[in-house]
């Protein structure tokens, strides 16, 4: 069940992350030997969830950003490394945390860790992988690092906070919805690509390239996470299509297609989702919905605006391999509705 989502009239390469595969790779390998170290425990119930998860066949773009723009700026030493798992802690422990707070049953294809060892398992799990991020934090020795990061896991918390606060709510409007996608997903996107220049020493100037780059990338990115919702495939999601339907979230789509809608098509957004209407027969009247209004090629649309600005932040910095292949990775979060 879907729509087919195609935003480009002429057709370009298939967009990819090979390059940006390539360039970490070696990098990226002792990412993941420290992944598997730091979430190990004599507790045995917490290296089983944190596996669980961390197996499961995630892309790990964020911790690619890191290592790729501290590579940007000739960094040589083993900072980048402790940081980029950083990242990827701190991003499975909202994941695990995410799961609890929206009642998940899936995720990448496998049963989420709450329904396996239970909501409190899951988010204690979570709060131990939080802790390993900031030990390894201090390890590397980075205040401004620290700073960057410490204030990225505050900013994500305060988002989970203030979607909660909009759940279910279809009054919510298009700016209050970018405020919350810019702190629970941008904000470590942004973290991620600064941090790489910051304890490379870059400039000022450099620095901001790159916050602005991941910040933007992060908000393309969870725009067209919302679109796949209602047209993608599980595959493309790493969970069930339409699943923030039948949890009820109150996505761009949502928003555009209720906003846009005549009085009795409100009258049907807010029995799905307030009141939790959301069969199959639902989820396909919302699609039909959303077709009607344009309102998932409009979220699209707004994905690639923000994907030009990210584009554009680099646009100043010196041609490097890596820059070109954090180009690519536009192309390619943008590219997953083709």
């Amino acid at each position: 069940m879907g729509v087919v989502l195609n935003i480009e009239n002429g057709k370009r390469e298939a967009a990819s992350i090979k390059d940006l595969i390539d360039l970490t790779s070696a990098d990226m390998g002792r990412v993941n030997k420290l992944i598997l170290s730091k979430a190990g425990s004599n507790v045995e119930m917490i290296p089983e969830i944190a596996n669980h998860l961390i197996s499961s066949g995630g892309k790990r773009l964020r911790p690619m950003l890191t290592l790729a723009s501290a590579q940007m700026f000739g960094y040589s030493g083993e900072g980048h490394v402790k940081l980029a798992t950083s990242v990827e802690f701190m991003h499975t422990a909202t994941l695990l945390h995410d799961d609890v707070v929206d009642e998940s049953g899936m995720r990448r294809g496998k049963k989420t860790a709450r329904m396996i060892w239970g909501n409190q398992a899951s988010v204690l799990v979570g709060d131990f992988l939080l802790g390993q991020a900031f030990r390894m934090m201090v390890d590397v020795g980075s205040l401004e690092a620290l700073d960057i990061l410490s204030s990225a896991a505050s900013i994500i918390a305060e988002g989970e906070v203030m979607q909660l606060a909009a759940a279910k709510n279809l009054e919510t409007t298009e700016d209050e919805h970018f405020a919350v996608i810019k702190a629970k997903t941008a904000a470590l996107f942004s973290a991620a690509a600064e941090v790489g220049p910051v304890i490379a020493q870059a400039t000022r100037n450099d620095r901001a390239a790159l916050r602005s780059y991941g910040m933007n990338l992060g908000l393309a990115f969870q725009l067209i996470d919302d679109a796949l919702d209602y047209g993608g495939t599980s595959k493309d999601l790493g969970k069930n299509v339409g699943d923030d339907f039948r949890e009820g979230k109150v996505t761009l789509p949502v928003i555009l297609a209720y906003r846009r809608g005549t009085k009795a098509e409100r009258t049907f957004w807010k029995r799905a989702i307030e009141d939790n209407v959301t069969d199959d027969a639902g989820l396909e009247k919302a699609i039909g919905l959303m077709t009607r209004h344009g309102a998932i090629a409009d979220t699209i649309g707004r994905a690639g605006h923000f994907g030009e600005i990210a584009r554009d932040a680099l646009a100043p910095l010196e041609a490097t391999p890596q820059k070109s292949a954090l180009i690519d990775v536009i192309d390619f979060c943008i590219s997953r509705v083709n």
